[in-house]
């Protein structure tokens, strides 16, 4: 599969844990995007057309994509569709903040051809939420839901986060409870990551950020594997779970390490043999496109050295693994033949098994999965400004 990701880079307040490449939407800016956009998207119908494919995915993004109205989403999609080639059966996610998915941008969505929503709810506790930054509150994110599902849509992911500042298991246990009431097709569960420069960043290092210990975090993340499976979602990835035939093709695409095209700031693309990602600032992004240049900031090529470090890490992060076969019709050898020590040493530190012809992640190794990606790492980048 081939993939295709629209990065919007607006939000109506930045998230104290958020180091994305977002920018107020009060500082304007919107129109100047739309119209590069297009220009961009134009730029790259030409290439895709030579490549003679079609994207059976598109994911947009962001920031918060939802804080564009309903016009300015039409024209986002229309700006896709004029130039590039969309399969009809395609998969087309958009991410939503509760605070913003009206009824009418719903409307807006599903004209457009949108059939995946991603709802960031992180939460269903108001007190967490307000700690987050988040703009909306656990009845919003019911009544957005409820929406979306009268709506039309038949394919929802709730995101949610643990680990947060002040959360114990039992909020987080609440949280899970509340959303498998929903019956979401999928849900995915990340802990926070605190980044530095963002408020959560600096309060942690002025040691005025209540985390829950280690221990804690992993007994929310074995709590949301044991819930979610009670309830029938399949854990198929590390962060991710999904009723049968739900999982989102367009994250699998990054996870079996394929091809995607990014548009917009700051987004990136794996495409024909390289790795690129366009400028951050909108500003500049716009500048380029005016000029009729690729908004590209830096690029590199992927070696096969490289392809083959990144389909072990990224394919162990399923649940089902690396798939030994699949691996030797890629790269013409076996994966023990490039792996044999990187393999061995975690098979005798019991982080990972093979599982017929898959190579997977145990239950040991699950929780600290990087530990096991680290051993794969071998060659560094070879990044240089466009």
């Amino acid at each position: 599969m081939v993939g295709l990701y629209v990065h919007v880079p607006f939000c109506e307040r930045r998230c104290h844990y958020c180091d994305f490449n977002t920018y107020l939407l009060r500082d304007g800016g919107v129109d100047e995007y739309l119209w590069a956009l297009e220009r961009e998207a134009e730029l790259y119908g030409a290439v895709v057309a030579e490549r003679k494919v079609a994207f059976d995915t598109v994911f947009v993004g962001g920031g918060t994509p939802t804080v564009l109205d309903a016009c300015q989403l039409g024209r986002l999609f229309a700006a896709v569709r004029s130039h590039l080639p969309v399969r009809e059966d395609a998969e087309v996610t958009v991410e939503a903040n509760p605070g913003t998915l009206t009824g009418e941008r719903l409307k807006a969505l599903r004209d457009c051809g949108v059939n995946r929503i991603s709802l960031g709810v992180q939460s269903l506790n108001d007190a967490l939420l307000e700690r987050l930054g988040r703009i909306h509150s656990a009845r919003d994110a019911r009544n957005c839901y409820d929406r979306a599902r009268a709506m039309g849509f038949h394919n929802i992911n709730i995101d949610l986060m643990f680990g947060l500042p002040g959360q114990d298991a039992g909020d987080w246990r609440k949280t899970l409870a509340q959303v498998i009431e929903w019956q979401p097709e999928h849900v995915s569960c990340y802990s926070l990551i605190v980044e530095e420069g963002t408020p959560f960043g600096r309060l942690y290092a002025q040691g005025q950020l209540p985390l829950p210990g280690e221990d804690e975090e992993l007994s929310m993340y074995k709590l949301a594997i044991d819930l979610l499976a009670a309830a029938g979602y399949r854990h198929y990835e590390i962060s991710n779970w999904s009723r049968p035939g739900f999982e989102s093709r367009h994250n699998c695409i990054y996870w079996l390490n394929g091809q995607w095209l990014g548009l917009g700031p700051g987004a990136h693309s794996q495409w024909a043999g390289e790795r690129f990602a366009n400028v951050r600032l909108p500003r500049e992004y716009w500048r380029r496109l005016a000029r009729g240049e690729r908004p590209v900031g830096w690029r590199e090529p992927v070696s096969r050295e490289v392809e083959q470090e990144d389909t072990v890490i990224l394919g162990l992060r399923l649940r089902d693994g690396v798939d030994g076969r699949t691996f030797q019709r890629r790269f013409g050898v076996a994966l023990e033949e490039v792996f044999g020590r990187e393999v061995g040493r975690l098979l005798e530190m019991g982080m990972v098994e093979w599982r017929g012809h898959r190579l997977r992640l145990t239950e040991r190794g699950l929780p600290v999965a990087n530990r096991a990606f680290e051993e794969f790492i071998r060659t560094p980048g070879q990044r240089t400004p466009a």
